[in-house]
């Protein structure tokens, strides 16, 4: 699987931003932590879905997090070939208090995975709406995969 041939390139694995780790592995399990619409360490989607920000840019900022996910597997695997299946997605969405459309932002961050890794890619979900995230980001999303243990 060659993610630059779809269009896509890998930030530079994230560093945490407070005490913790960006990625654990256990067995064939690896747990990414939270992940927000950064490049470098610039947050490049900072606001609430719903006033600063339209479910088709929430939709973007997804992608952008799930992307620097991926990135955090791969410094734990070294290739994501070694990526047996993405098990569970869960997407925390900066809202006002009407807006409904959490799980159409969050659709950014599945929709890349299945066309990143096509029916492996296919995963649980929850989509969840909050009243604030850190740094003030739009959009976190949390990853759980399956990997090759060898």
């Amino acid at each position: 699987m060659n993610i630059e041939k779809l269009g896509y390139k890998l930030p530079q694995a994230p560093k945490p931003a407070a005490v913790y780790v960006p990625a654990v592995r256990v067995g064939d399990i690896i747990y990414v932590s939270g992940q927000t619409p950064k490049e470098d360490n610039e947050l490049l989607y900072k606001g609430k879905l719903g006033k600063d920000f339209t479910v088709d840019e929430g939709y973007e900022a997804a992608r952008i997090c799930i992307l620097r996910a991926l990135s955090a597997v791969e410094a734990e695997i070294e290739n994501l070939d070694k990526i047996k299946r993405i098990v569970k997605l869960t997407g925390y969405v900066n809202s006002t208090d009407d807006f409904e459309e959490q799980s159409k932002v969050i659709n950014g961050a599945s929709e890349l995975l299945e066309e990143i890794f096509g029916e492996k890619g296919k995963h649980a979900r929850v989509a969840v709406g909050t009243n604030s995230l850190p740094g003030n980001a739009a959009v976190e999303i949390e990853l759980i995969v399956q990997v090759v243990n060898y």
